[in-house]
């Protein structure tokens, strides 16, 4: 075997980023010459996974991160990873658990993802940014301080913001009729969303640092290149389908509704994340925000058209 790079989520938002980055780097850099990419899965079946499994130094292991311990990341002479966690409810249990397997394993450094930076607080009302707080509180404890890590603080994905307003123009281009816009924006609150891809390039430029204490217990806040507003959103609609949207829902959060519905949590946890995009309609998460560190490493440049336009082609 030789030493590798983890990446936990590696077909996810983010961690395609991580991977594809990675592999076109570390082939032109001396300093990771013998290192491994293992990129995780829950399939290998998965086409996104088997896309990957086509890159160099790239190898696909099936397993589900949550049942990694100490002796797998020992085995797998894992050296530095990264993580993009789910946010459900049990998140701190098990993404803590990750953690404490990665100290005890000597794995030297962790890259990984949080949420909105605005959010990250004890006493925030919805619950998955309090969880982020408490991993990296925990990170940060005297205990832990033979990892070296960095948390990203990412502003809302530009794919999710902005795919109601895809639907809405991928449906008028079938039938000619339109939908209701649901936004989760608000009607003129500045929003510096970002892409997922791009978080995941600045992500693998962490982990490539070949001395990471820099950025040690960093926490970088990380929004796209321009700001949007729901406004702005609806303009580029119009734009899309030649007239002007009928009908527009702003601080729509009806599909927490929905899955509060179907959960078999605790409804009123999941409910409490119509609180998240409180702090963007307050006009907290512009791009103005972004840690200079990111603009250093890898500052973002896909701006909102961009993405809109991507979503389009799919």
């Amino acid at each position: 075997m030789a030493p590798s790079f983890l990446i936990v989520g590696a077909t996810g938002n983010t961690g395609r980023g991580v991977v594809e980055t990675l592999s076109k780097r570390l082939e032109t850099t001396q300093a990771w010459s013998g290192y491994r990419l293992l990129a995780l899965t829950r399939s290998s079946k998965n086409p996104a996974a088997q896309q990957l499994a086509k890159l160099p130094r790239v190898e696909v292991v099936e397993q589900n991160w949550v049942e990694i311990t100490a002796d797998w990341l020992r085995e797998h002479e894992v050296a530095r990873a990264f993580i993009a966690s789910h946010n459900q409810p049990n998140q701190f249990a098990e993404e803590s658990t990750f953690h404490v397997a990665a100290l005890r394993a000597g794995v030297k450094y962790v890259v990984r993802i949080s949420t909105t930076a605005a959010n990250v607080h004890p006493d925030y009302p919805a619950y998955y940014p309090r969880t982020h707080w408490a991993i990296e509180a925990m990170l940060s404890s005297p205990e832990f301080n033979k990892l070296q890590w960095t948390s990203l603080q990412p502003n809302v994905f530009s794919s999710f913001y902005l795919s109601s307003a895809a639907g809405l123009i991928k449906t008028f281009r079938e039938n000619g009729k339109q939908e209701v816009l649901r936004l989760i924006a608000s009607e003129d609150a500045p929003v510096g969303i970002v892409d997922a891809d791009e978080v995941g390039i600045i992500a693998a430029s962490l982990l490539l640092q070949e001395d990471p204490t820099a950025h040690n217990h960093a926490k970088y806040v990380l929004n796209g290149p321009e700001d949007i507003t729901g406004k702005q959103i609806v303009k580029m609609v119009e734009e899309h389908i030649g007239e002007s949207v009928k009908n527009v829902s702003y601080k729509d959060v009806s599909f927490i509704d929905q899955m509060a519905a179907g959960t078999q949590e605790s409804k009123n946890v999941i409910l409490s994340i119509k609180y998240a995009p409180e702090t963007a309609w307050e006009g907290k998460c512009t791009a103005s925000t972004t840690s200079k560190e990111i603009l250093e490493l890898a500052a973002p440049k896909r701006t909102p058209a961009d993405v809109l336009r991507s979503l389009l082609e799919t």
